[in-house]
């Protein structure tokens, strides 16, 4: 294995937390998975996103600090490697679309004075589907809090992914477009998803693979 700690990341609806699932099941690797469905502001933002940016995106930033933090700092001398389902970038990425620039400017101070403290990944691995695609398997999931997500949003959402992968030249990015493949049901498109993730020899900034 070349890498101990892997980001599966994507658009909501791209099926990241299915896919960090069943890798860490078959590979025997330390799973770490966002706990998004507690937040209490999360049903609020969706319905009034003005009044509720600000408080949501704070208790994301506090959450996911506290649980890449605690997570990445212990070992499991039994486990192969690490996948997890989001990465703290994620945190600047939404607040960019959500919140006013204020707000934003006040925001990304606090994101940034605790970024470097974090291990950084390996691999980040982005999972690309069309904004159709996505408010299908939305749709298909039933979660009652994102069936107003419009396709605007993930548009947009969409557009700071790339932007950020554009300016950060650290890292090793792989942008895998999945929009021909069904790696949730498909067990040979999860396959082939799987040699592409551990077979692709990525250089710095970003890569792409079309599957």
């Amino acid at each position: 294995m070349d890498y101990n700690f892997i980001v599966i990341e994507g658009n909501i609806g791209a099926g990241k937390t299915s896919l960090s699932n069943k890798i860490a099941s078959e590979f025997n690797a330390k799973l770490i998975l966002e706990q998004f469905a507690e937040n209490p502001f999360l049903p609020k933002f969706y319905k009034e996103p003005e009044k509720y940016s600000f408080p949501l995106e704070m208790s994301f930033l506090a959450d996911r600090y506290n649980q890449l933090k605690n997570e990445l700092s212990e070992q499991d001398l039994f486990k192969s490697f690490t996948i997890s389902d989001y990465y703290f970038m994620k945190s600047l990425i939404f607040s960019k679309q959500t919140l006013q620039d204020d707000e934003y400017k006040l925001y990304s101070q606090f994101f940034h004075i605790i970024y470097n403290s974090l291990p950084k990944p390996d691999l980040y691995v982005y999972l690309h589907s069309d904004v159709e695609k996505l408010l299908e398997n939305i749709k298909k999931r039933g979660r009652n809090y994102e069936q107003d997500i419009t396709a605007d949003y993930l548009l947009k959402i969409q557009n700071s992914y790339f932007s950020f992968f554009k300016q950060q030249q650290d890292l090793n990015f792989l942008v895998i477009d999945t929009n021909q493949i069904d790696f949730i049901n498909d067990e040979s498109d999860y396959s082939k998803i799987c040699e592409v993730i551990f077979d692709t020899k990525c250089k710095k900034g970003l890569n792409r693979v079309i599957i």
